[in-house]
């Protein structure tokens, strides 16, 4: 059903702006479920195709936003992907108080202690990217025993920690001398960020800046 509502959009059956059949009637004309309606129309709203108005119906939206689509990657797939052997070296390891930008990031208690990890993975035994990472443990317990000293959290978490929606934000930033030592670049280099929060419904599940190396490109389809 997805697909033929996207067919007529972008065959001008239904042009920008027009008002498109109630569920009801969708489902009839589908042979379906109505909740299978709008599962489908809602999934189509979210990706900027549909706007969606109680009582006021669902119209093709008069200017569709393209969105790009990416995935929280495995770093280590990432690697491999572009034909590198993949590297992996846990720098630190600590209980703490996260400054309180952190917490207020992750809206946790100014008091909550998080799992911090700071750890370098490599492309070629060439620093690849430098990751800094808070774990919300009262989320993931299991995160508090794991040592994080031969499979990375990025990993780890995409098997064991569920979660619903992310805020993530890119940037560029100059290279501090702690990170410029790490990477093995000059101090104040230019690094690509990536700053992101996953969340579990309303909670944090983890916070994470990674820095990448100089040359890293960001590759998403639109």
């Amino acid at each position: 059903m997805q697909d033929e509502v996207l067919r007529r959009i972008h065959t001008r059956e239904w042009p920008p702006g027009a008002l498109i059949p109630n569920e009801a009637d969708l489902a009839i004309e589908f042979g379906c479920a109505r909740s299978t309606v709008n599962r489908a129309l809602r999934s189509l709203a979210e990706s900027g195709w549909l706007d969606r108005k109680r009582k006021a119906g669902t119209r093709v939206a008069a200017q569709p936003v393209a969105k790009a689509t990416l995935d929280i990657a495995v770093i280590r797939h990432e690697v491999e992907e572009h034909g590198a052997t993949y590297g992996y070296q846990l720098i630190s390891r600590s209980v703490a108080v996260p400054p309180a930008p952190v917490s207020g990031t992750m809206k946790t208690r100014a008091q909550d202690k998080l799992l911090n990890l700071r750890a370098l993975h490599l492309a070629d035994d060439a620093a690849y990217a430098v990751e800094d990472r808070w774990i919300n443990t009262s989320v993931v317990p299991d995160a508090a025993a794991e040592p994080f000293d031969v499979l990375s959290a990025n990993e780890w978490l995409m098997q064991h920690a569920p979660y619903t929606h992310g805020d993530i934000a890119f940037s560029a930033v100059q290279a501090d001398q702690q990170d410029s030592e790490v990477l093995g670049i000059a101090p104040h280099s230019a690094l690509f960020a990536i700053d992101r929060v996953t969340w579990d419904n309303a909670v944090s599940v983890t916070k994470v800046r990674l820095l990448f190396a100089p040359g890293y490109k960001l590759r998403t389809q639109i």
